[in-house]
């Protein structure tokens, strides 16, 4: 049995091959059936003249989902999916679908999230999990090319991490216990055993939020490395996003078409240094004090709105132009032609508008941002418009980092953490830094936060047994895929999102 990704090995054979009907169209004496079978998609094409009266009755009666296999000869058209179609001699019914309910018509979110067990068979949905699959592919291999070594932490610790109040309590025989937010501190004690390490594995947090950047059950890479400062991480770290970035363009060009992502930054990103700011030089931008080739942040972004309100208007002109053309009657082809090209320029409205309504916010936002605060997403967004790849963000306000970030040695007040924020509007993808070394700065920030000290002595003794300095940084996968693939939330991104609302299906 022929799977369709292997297509291209049998051009102009007989083969068999076997999936699902994801759609079929009719024409005179023609059955043009979309297949899919997990590898991919092909139009199979089933010609009355050629099948006979039985089979093409067959196809004929075919609903959408219903699962088929099909004999056929392998034709190349590059016009199609995947370059090849299929001509079918023989087709047998494996499985009926009756009425199917995510059908091929636009649906709100929380119908298709209530039917993700289904909407994952969708072709934009199959799309973004081979990426996700292959971005995963690629951090390994980084990282194991580069001499980590994978390790583990665990998923049920005795304490925070990150924050009290994001946490997932639970119960450990009888014992309270809480979802890890993170495998960073337990990375640091494998690090001081094995030099660089990594962990791979789920993370938690409660947060009542529901943005398209939040959830509640996500996927976090964590690096920690021994004899490291912060700019040894932050060269780690431009290098594993360029190596990431650069493996998926060139193995996932398919999904990325059938995503129709614009490709242009991850080709900038191969080529160009990531820009390295201060938390003071970032904050200067935002505010449109500092500029950027010349522009301030603020003249960009009523640039941005201008641009966005013409495209509005060209938009609705051109949909006007094509009802006239639907409505002086036009044959069923050209008729629903238009009719898609239409429904495309009212989504692509729809979302223009959004962004024109934000702009004036992120615009206000951003003159009004009081130093010493951490960044929200408008604030990013802000940020990341003015570069045309990811930008470092370092040398954080200490108040707002984590106990554990090393304070700057020439400015107490900073700590030598790094955010990197993604181009494009994604925000921040990755957060990092330098470890904090010193046992009573560690002791006081511990107190400062109101930790449990009882449960952080093991982390404690490695400062007090051969202490070196050391950094690393978290990845979190879900954004990351997001981002790549130019989907505008994150719950498109893991095969069964947890968010706040959502634990089923």
């Amino acid at each position: 049995m022929i799977q369709i990704k292997d297509f291209k090995d049998y051009e102009g054979q007989n083969i068999q091959t076997q999936g699902w009907v994801t759609n079929r169209r009719s024409s005179k004496g023609l059955e043009f059936l979309i297949l899919r079978d997990g590898s991919g998609f092909a139009q199979c094409i089933v010609n009355l003249e050629d099948v006979g009266e039985e089979i093409f009755a067959k196809a004929s009666k075919l609903t959408q989902e219903s699962s088929v296999k099909l004999t056929g000869k392998v034709v190349k058209d590059e016009r199609q999916i995947g370059g090849y179609e299929l001509h079918v001699s023989d087709l047998e019914l494996i499985g009926t679908s009756v009425d199917y309910p995510v059908s091929n018509k636009e649906h709100g979110i929380e119908f298709l999230m209530d039917h993700r067990h289904l909407w994952l068979r969708s072709r934009r949905q199959w799309a973004i999990l081979k990426i996700r699959n292959r971005l995963i592919f690629a951090i390994n291999n980084f990282f194991q090319k580069e001499g980590f070594v994978q390790t583990d932490s665990p998923i049920f610790t005795p304490n925070a991490a990150e924050g009290s109040t994001t946490l997932f309590a639970s119960n450990f025989y009888d014992e309270p216990a809480y979802l890890a937010q993170t495998g960073q501190l337990y990375g640091e004690a494998m690090a001081m055993a094995m030099g660089k390490i990594y962990t791979f594995g789920p993370t938690f947090r409660a947060e009542k939020s529901k943005t398209r950047r939040h959830l509640s059950e996500f996927w976090m890479i964590e690096p920690e490395m021994a004899f490291h400062d912060n700019d040894m991480n932050m060269d780690v770290i431009e290098s594993f996003i360029k190596y990431i970035t650069g493996d998926v363009l060139e193995n996932c060009k398919t999904e990325l078409e059938m995503l129709e992502r614009d490709t242009t930054v991850f080709k900038k990103i191969a080529t160009e240094k990531f820009p390295r700011l201060t938390y003071d030089e970032a904050v200067d931008i935002i505010k449109g004090k500092k500029k950027v080739n010349g522009k301030t942040s603020i003249e960009v972004l009523e640039a941005d709105l201008n641009d966005i309100k013409l495209q509005i208007e060209a938009n609705k002109k051109e949909i006007s132009e094509k009802e006239k053309i639907i409505a002086g009657g036009v044959k069923k082809g050209k008729r629903n032609f238009l009719q898609n090209r239409i429904d495309t320029l009212k989504n692509e409205i729809r979302k223009l508008e959004i962004k024109a309504g934000n702009i004036p916010k992120w615009i206000d936002s951003a003159a009004n941002f009081e130093y010493g605060n951490d960044f929200g997403g408008s604030d990013e967004t802000v940020i990341t418009r003015m570069f045309d790849v990811p930008v470092m963000v370092y040398n954080w306000p200490h108040q707002i980092k984590a106990f554990y970030m090393k304070r700057d040695a020439e400015n107490p007040e900073l700590a030598k953490g790094v955010d990197v924020l993604a181009p494009e509007g994604y925000g921040e993808i990755v957060g990092g830094g330098e470890r904090e070394t010193d046992l009573n700065l560690l002791l006081e920030k511990i107190e400062e936060h109101k930790l449990p000290m009882k449960e952080f002595e093991w982390y404690l003794d490695l400062r007090r047994y051969g202490s070196v300095p050391h950094a690393g940084f978290g990845l979190g996968l879900e954004r990351t895929v997001a981002w790549i693939c130019g989907t505008q939330h994150i719950r498109e991104t893991i095969p069964f999102p947890r968010y706040y609302g959502r634990l089923r299906p």
